[in-house]
Order: C-alpha cells, then structure tokens, then sequence
C-alpha cells in the first residue's frame, strides 16, 4: 500500500506540474526570495532576503521588479535579457539563449508542456510537503551553473483551473540556494505590451558581455 501511494504521489506531481505547464500561459504575482549560502566552518548559513513582483507571458518573456531591499530589475523579452541595478546606474545585456538554464522563470515561461521541458532536465516527482506537489529538474547538460530546480505547485481548486505556482528552488553550482516564494498569484492575466520591453534610464551604462 504504501509504494502504491508513493507512486501515486509521484504521478500527481508530474500530472500538476504537466497540467500547469499547458494551462498558464501568464502569469503575475508578489515574491520573496531568500538566499541561502553554503554553512562554512564554525559558521551558520548566510541569508539575504529580498521581495518584488513577478510577471511572464509565453513564449520567454518575464520581469523580475525587486524592490527591497535594493531596487533591481531583470527583463527578458525573448531574445534578451536585461539586468539594471539602480544603485549603480548600470544595465548589462545578455543573449536569453545563453542563459535559459540559469535563469529559473525560463524554467517556467519557456516550456509550453511536460515533453519539451523533459527534453532540457531529468524530472522527479518528490514527496508532498508543505501542503504542496513538488518536482525536482535536474538539467541534462550541466555547465556547472545550476545544479537543480525545484518546483513547489498548490493543488488546482477544480478540474478547470491549473495547479499554482507556489515556490521555486533553485540550487547553482556553488551550492547556494535561492527559494522564490510567490504570493497572490494570478494566473493567465492580460499584461500591459510593454511590460517586458526595457528601456535604459538616462545616463545608465550598458554593458554587453
């Protein structure tokens, strides 16, 4: 009885996080991230906390508004990503393609279902924990960047709303971990055009790596 349930489990994880992927097409919703660092000797894990908003919109585009405790901004509108850090008045651009494997909301706004993402990460159903279904994604073709994704879904309410999008783990090659965790998010919202368009404050610099 108890593999049966396991199984079971494990089933109705990949199903929600499957159903999840065909069914939201959009998304916004209120975040906060913590930053874990690895404990070293004689010392505790080292946390940072920050919190924002987050939009998507398939295919590849989102925006990432941090708004403490530093104001940043990361926008991607599909073919490029911008991240603008306002203390120091500096934008740098970089080729989304380059970075889909590190950069956790293209885990989510790039993969229209469960087949095309099983293409990019080796995907486990993981035990139900804090009321929620979990997936854990493990890249295929590691460039030591990101070690794995972990997905946290809210159980849809019926059979015609989606699961939501309730946490994001992400562990990089450091091993440091970065838990996104969302609130209020609605779900396939009409966002304004040029939600993900960016355009560079006066007298930023821009770099382009």
């Amino acid at each position: 009885m108890a593999t049966f349930a396991m199984a079971q489990s494990s089933a109705d994880s990949l199903d929600a996080l499957s159903q999840f992927l065909k069914q939201t097409n959009s998304g916004r919703a209120q975040f906060t991230q913590v930053v874990t660092s690895p404990a070293k000797a004689d010392q505790a894990p080292r946390r940072k906390t920050s919190s924002g908003t987050f939009e998507f919109q398939k295919p590849q585009q989102f925006r990432f508004a941090y708004q403490k405790p530093f104001v940043q901004t990361m926008v991607s509108d599909g073919q490029s990503l911008w991240l603008y850090d306002a203390d120091l008045n500096q934008v740098t651009v970089r080729k989304q393609s380059q970075l889909l494997g590190q950069t956790p909301a293209a885990f989510i706004a790039s993969s229209g279902d469960l087949k095309s993402l099983q293409a990019e990460f080796n995907l486990k159903a993981e035990p139900e924990a804090e009321g929620l279904q979990w997936v854990k994604a493990t890249p295929k073709q590691s460039d030591g960047a990101l070690q794995a994704i972990r997905v946290g879904l809210k159980p849809a309410g019926s059979t015609t709303t989606p699961p939501v999008l309730s946490v994001l783990e992400i562990v990089d090659g450091l091993g440091q971990t970065s838990r996104l965790s969302f609130q209020n998010f609605e779900v396939n919202v009409k966002l304004p055009n040029d939600s993900f368009q960016f355009k560079t404050p006066a007298g930023a610099q821009v770099i382009r790596p």
